[in-house]
């Protein structure tokens, strides 16, 4: 490919050098695509055979009203939800996807269609609105009348039955243009009936192209045989009219006419290209600037007149550039014969493959990454073209128009395009497309070999034709029967390898060329942003929603157009148009449903012959499990279930069991709401029962597989993974019992119970076959596996007939280890009979074990001191051995033996082992230090467990309690062993006997003990003695003085002390102001030398200033407080409290009724009067609630400021001013002042508060006026 330039010889020169500099570079420009094929016999049988990436489905059926009377598939197009096919009898049959319910079928040519353009492409989608309101919409948008119309300009017959317009939705209003061998070119509006075109260039129209904006400009390209590359601007619809290109006089008069404006709107022809053979395609790119065709000369590229700047319109329909068909052997005859494939690539909905990422991310040729730079730059505004012509493939990318620069500088063009990949293929090219970023799709011709034609020469006598450009129905050119069946080819772009190849079997193969095979590729459908909306337990299982539910059962309501309808193909006159009647569904009739194939998301390639018409999608989920199953790769197809639950729900075959296909009845109630959320509900059981028993079938395969494989390890380790249920285990189990293999399956049987449970004889009978054979592994299936699993009873037996039968001792010698075997087979015993409950016969089998720490634990859990209550210093000395005993420290001896004293202690308690009981057995077995051990802990209360409501305090001191009872016992058991506890107990105790501790004590020169003693029985100076004589201690004395608070014992430290001169200072620096200090200073001998006198009467003259001192300061802050705390009783007593508002009913009378005295006897009759009339009219005291200067009851709207006393007293605080000054009136409060009309309102005066507060504070100085004036009274 080169730029446009002025000199095209030169420019096609330059591009033959290129290309032959670039030969040698096989890499970057000329990949040859290597077959599978080539490989021999015995390479295909040792080579795995790969996983497709395309699954196939014949679409024949449903195009059954297209092949209605002998008709063929001569082309078709597929875009958004229409696919539109022409046929070798010239109809057009338009399809809605994915129900293939034709919209609308006419007759638009007399002869084979040879292709077909829509506008715009791809068409809109409908907006997703509720069916009832697309309908209304349609309804009124389509006019009522239905004229039918043909592609001459006639009239109606009256026979011609009733047309119903085609709805005039979104994805309907396109615009339909067909070319055909009859010379014809055939424009028809979907929608509108009459807007439609038929012009005629008198040869083969072998190509055309709309402008995506047809609509508006009217224009579209067109080229065939005569080898003009014609645009076509406007025309007259409905209409037929003569192309002004033809050469004929009613052409040339038409163009003249035109010209000057008398040409009736018959349109203008413009010949842009010609002279280079027939054209056999012509594309318009996806943004509509750029138009490529393909003539005999190789492929062209054109820059439209669409989204031109203003600068640039003089570039409208200018080439910008060309690739030469390649001059290899052949080209020359065959260049006008094999029809060009030229496809736009919209990048952004091609489909994704999970092997994309491992091809990016190996060695890229230099062509893809170039590619990938360019993309990475300029993403949005590079268009991706791929051709195929021949046996040739160009990859191109077009750039937008820049300014160029070097040598091309100041020059501006308007695009420039890039050849980024060649490759040469085997095959005649069908049609090819991008499927994946990285792979390239192919429909390709394989080319007979010559042996093939030689042996199909001998085998028929007819003389074989050679293939022609198309293909007849019936009869006509007769075909050589010796074509193969096409394949569909994925190649990688970056090695140029085959990825995956398909033969396509399809009808009548052997007598189709290359041209007879179509390739439309329909992107995968871009998702509406949609609100977002709750999963539910279907979606988050089977990885769908409601939508995802009716898209796979029922596909129509997600791609179908506004209405569907069915043929009513007639036929009458070629010149009458066939539409087909609307096809509304009617309520109760079952809409039909499309294909499970076309229903699945993704990318849908179709593939068509003259008599077939085949549709391949990407493999799904549901399609590797199936392939997986097919080639026994069980372990795979297990893990894809288990890692892809829904793989099994998305299946069609689950669908089907899981809840009904289509609906039978138009869903418009809102009751199929929630009939829908019951379906959604039961199918999600379904599905997870669906999905285990898939798994539990698969994995029984996996199984299967690797026992008839001979690897019984890894079918041991799957059987723990894959098996569920009891009678799969049952079976498995069993397998390999049977064949010896207990090893490979004991490590995976379930250690929990199952439901229904495991037969416990399985567990059993392998428990058994180890406890003859491998008695370490009993061990370990017993620490594993639960007694609930096993009749404990059975397995009991056994291990015990192993020790009475069996060469099982305590002697035995297994692996170089004495009584290893015994020890193991009464360990598990031990187990058993705890599991079964029979603790003591577990505890006799530890004890001989000599395991303490088992059998404390069962002594500690079931309370079976009692059951070794016989034997206490067997129990005490389970952890000492005989070495231990002879020669371990008491530290150590002590903590061997501390659980198991802890242990009696907490019994002690519960009286079931009494400290008697123990203390007996130790004794006749001279166990003293033991009994130590056994009789401290008792007085500390070591091994006390707190129960539920006691506390340890107490707790503890029952246990010292029980200590009482051993008195003289612990007196001597501490006084050997543990001097700190003796002191303590002698001060805690009152059990013991005095003269016994005394003895203790005498004997063992216990001193302070003695001390102790003999002042808690009054012998202080006998005490004091014991501390001057044998401790010579003055500071022990001092202070044992101190503590028994007597006056002759002073004395008698103070005589003792007089000649010791030692304790002379002693005295003076500790007596303190325990004694007199006169009278110690005077007791001194006088003229006795004594060391530190000074210091020490200093020392003593200080404390006891520092005693005044601090008495002083004392009594200062006592004072303080005591005066401050008068003052804030005082304060508190004059401030204001709070009080509450008594409410009275609105009857109520502040009337009280004093009774008549009756007792008058021995009193004058004025006396009577005189005090009935003081008790009837004196002061009576203020009532809560009651202003004390008004006794008026307060309201909830008081206005005025209220006063209370700590006293309960409350006055309005104008009564409080005047009260007690004999004043009527009262003094206006501060806060409000008399208005113009008598009442109360608030007032901001500062000087009127300022002067009431002063008055106010004078006057409640003292408190309340009440109370104080009944103070002074009494005063």
């Amino acid at each position: 490919m080169a730029d446009e330039s002025t000199d095209q010889g030169d420019t096609e020169s330059s591009k033959r050098e290129e290309e032959s500099r670039d030969g040698g570079d096989a890499g970057e420009r000329e990949d040859a695509v290597q077959d599978s094929e080539e490989e021999t016999d015995d390479d295909d049988e040792d080579e795995e055979e790969d996983e497709p990436k395309l699954k196939y489905a014949r679409m024949t059926s449903q195009l059954a009203s297209v092949y209605r009377n002998g008709d063929a598939t001569s082309c078709f197009l597929v875009g958004g939800d229409k696919m539109i096919i022409g046929t070798h009898n010239g109809n057009i049959h338009v399809l809605s996807l994915p129900s293939f319910q034709p919209l609308r079928v006419y007759h638009a040519h007399t002869a084979s269609t040879s292709s077909i353009s829509i506008s715009p492409f791809p068409p809109p989608m409908n907006n997703p609105v509720p069916e009832g309101v697309s309908r209304v919409v349609s309804q009124a948008q389509t006019p009522r009348g239905s004229p039918s119309i043909t592609s001459e300009a006639s009239t109606a017959s009256p026979r011609t039955p009733r047309i119903h317009l085609v709805p005039n939705t979104a994805s309907n209003a396109i615009y339909i243009a067909t070319s055909s061998i009859d010379g014809n070119v055939c424009v028809q509006s979907l929608v509108d009936a009459k807007d439609v075109q038929l012009r005629s260039f008198g040869r083969p129209v072998q190509a055309v192209a709309l402008s995506p904006d047809y609509k508006n400009d009217r224009t579209y390209i067109s080229g065939g045989l005569a080898g003009n590359l014609v645009l076509t601007v406007g025309g007259k619809a409905p209409g037929a009219s003569q192309s002004t290109t033809t050469g004929t006089a009613a052409a040339t008069a038409s163009g003249w006419l035109g010209a000057i404006g008398l040409g009736g709107n018959a349109g203008k022809d413009t010949i842009l290209h010609s002279g280079e053979g027939t054209i056999s395609t012509i594309k318009w790119s996806l943004s509509g600037k750029y138009v490529v065709w393909i003539n005999e000369q190789g492929v062209k590229i054109m820059r439209s007149h669409l989204h031109l700047d203003s600068s640039d319109l003089e570039s409208a329909w200018k080439r910008i550039g060309h690739v030469d068909r390649p001059q290899d052997n052949g080209w020359e005859e065959m260049a006008g014969v094999w029809k060009g494939r030229a496809e736009w690539i919209d990048e952004r909905s091609l489909e994704t493959d999970e092997d994309d990422k491992a091809r990016e991310t190996s060695v890229a040729s230099p062509a893809t990454t170039k590619l990938k730079q360019q993309a990475s730059k300029n993403s949005q505004r590079i268009e991706k073209l791929v051709v195929g012509w021949g046996g040739t493939i160009w990859i191109i990318n077009v750039h937008p128009g820049s300014v160029g620069v070097g040598k091309h500088v100041g020059e501006r063009s308007v695009g420039k395009p890039e050849i980024i990949k060649i490759l040469r293929m085997d095959c005649i090219i069908s049609g090819l497309s991008l499927y994946t970023p990285t792979l390239l799709l192919v429909l390709a011709y394989i080319t007979p070999d010559e042996d093939d034609e030689e042996e199909q020469a001998k085998g028929h006598k007819s003389k074989a034709s050679t293939a022609s450009s198309s293909s007849e129905p019936r009869g006509g050119i007769r075909r050589r029967l010796n074509a193969k069946s096409p394949e569909l080819r994925l190649i990688d772009l970056n090695s140029s390898q085959e990825v995956d190849t398909d033969t396509l079997t399809v009808s009548r193969f052997e007598r189709l060329s290359a041209t007879d095979y179509h390739l439309g590729v329909l992107p995968a459908a871009r998702a509406p942003p949609a609100s977002q909306s709750s999963r539910g337990t279907l979606e988050a299982l089977a990885g769908m929603g409601s939508g995802m539910w009716n898209a796979t059962i029922n596909a129509t309501t997600l791609l179908s157009s506004g209405a569907s309808t069915h043929s009513n193909g007639s036929k009458g006159s070629d010149a009458k148009q066939s539409v087909a009647s609307s096809a509304r569904a009617k309520p109760g009739q079952r809409s039909p449903a499309a294909h499970p194939h076309i229903a699945v998301p993704g990318m849908k390639i179709f593939m068509h012959s003259p008599y077939d018409c085949i549709l391949a999608t990407k493999r799904d989920l549901s399609d590797h499990l199936s392939w997986l199953l097919e080639h026994e790769k069980n372990q795979e197809a297990w893990e894809l279930i288990e890692e892809h639950p829904e793989v099994i729900s998305a299946s069609p075959e689950k669908l089907a069991e899981i809840g009904p296909g289509t609906p039978d009845q138009v869903q418009g109630s809102s009751d199929d709401f929630y009939d829908d959320a019951s379906t959604v509900n039961s199918a999600s059981k379904l599905i997870n029962s669906a999905v285990e028993k898939e798994k539990r079938r698969v994995g029984e395969l996996w199984i299967q597989q690797l026992i008839k494989a001979g690897d019984w390890v890894n079918a041991g380790k799957v059987c723990g993974k894959v098996l569920g249920t009891a009678q799969q285990w049952e079976e498995y189990v069993y397998t390999f019992v049977g064949a010896g293999k207990f090893d490979e399956i004991t490590n995976y049987i379930p250690t929990t119970q199952l439901r229904p449970p495991l037969k416990s004889e399985i567990y059993e009978v392998i428990l058994g076959h180890y406890a003859a054979r491998n008695r370490p592994r009993i061990r370990e299936l017993l620490d594993q596996w639960p007694p609930d699993l096993f009749d404990i009873k059975s397995v009991t037996t056994v291990l015990e007939n192993q020790l009475k039968y069996r060469d099982v001792r305590e002697d035995s010698v297994e692996d170089g280890e004495v009584g290893r075997d015994w020890r193991i087979v009464m360990e598990s015993l031990g187990k058993l009979h705890v599991a079964a409950g029979r603790s003591r016969e577990a505890l006799k089998c530890y004890i001989q074990l000599q395991d303490a720490d088992t059998a404390m634990n069962l002594i500690k859990e079931y309370h079976l001191v009692d059951a070794v209550a016989d034997d206490i210093p067997g129990l005490i000395m389970l952890r000492v051995s005989k070495e231990q005993k002879r020669s371990a420290p008491i530290a150590e001896l002590r903590e061997l033996t501390s659980e198991a004293i802890s242990l009696l202690v907490d019994e002690a308690q519960h009286g079931l082992v009494s400290p008697q009981v123990v203390v007996s057995q130790l004794q006749e077995k001279s166990m003293t230090l033991y009994l130590f051990f056994y009789v401290s802990s008792l007085w500390r209360g070591d091994g006390i467990e707190e129960h539920q409501g006691e506390s340890r305090e107490r707790l503890v001191a029952e246990s010292k309690s029980l200590v009482d009872d051993l008195a003289d016992l612990a007196v001597h058991l501490f006084a050997l062993y543990d001097r700190e506890l003796l002191m303590d107990f002698l001060k805690s105790s009152t059990f013991y006997t005095f003269e016994k501790a005394t003895q203790e004590c005498e004997d063992r020169d216990y001193i302070p003990e003695l001390v102790y003693l003999y002042s808690k029985t009054g012998q202080t100076k006998r005490a004091l003695t014991l501390i001057i004589d044998r401790l010579r201690d003055v500071s022990q004395a001092i202070a044992f003085a101190k503590s028994q608070d007597d006056t002759e014992l002073w004395n008698d430290l103070l005589d003792y002390s007089m000649d010791k001169p030692r304790f002379i200072r002693g005295l003076l620096e500790e007596v303190g102001t325990a004694i007199n200090p006169i009278t110690l200073v005077r007791r001194i001998p006088e003229g006795l030398e004594i060391e530190g006198l000074r210091e020490g009467l200093s020392r003593m003259i200080k404390e006891y200033e520092i005693q005044h001192s601090i008495s002083s300061g004392v009594a200062r802050v006592l004072r303080g407080e005591v005066a401050l705390a008068q003052t804030t009783l005082r304060s508190g007593q004059r401030k204001g409290v709070k009080f509450d508002v008594i409410h009275k009913p609105n009857n109520h009378i502040d009337v009280e009724t004093s009774d008549i005295p009756t007792n008058t006897d021995g009193a004058a009759a004025s006396e009577v009067a005189k005090e009935f009339t003081e008790k009837a009219t004196g002061p009576t005291p203020p009532e809560p609630g009651h202003c004390v200067g008004c006794r008026q009851p307060f309201s909830d709207h008081e206005m005025e400021t209220l006063v209370g006393f700590a006293c309960g007293h409350v006055y309005h605080l104008s009564h409080l001013l005047g009260f007690g000054d004999g004043r009527d009136g009262t003094i206006t409060p501060p806060e409000v002042e008399l208005d113009e009309n008598g009442e109360w309102s608030a007032t901001h005066s500062v000087g009127a508060k300022v002067t009431h507060a002063r008055l106010l504070r004078d006057r409640i100085r003292d408190g309340c006026p009440v109370c104080t004036r009944g103070k002074d009274a009494l005063t």
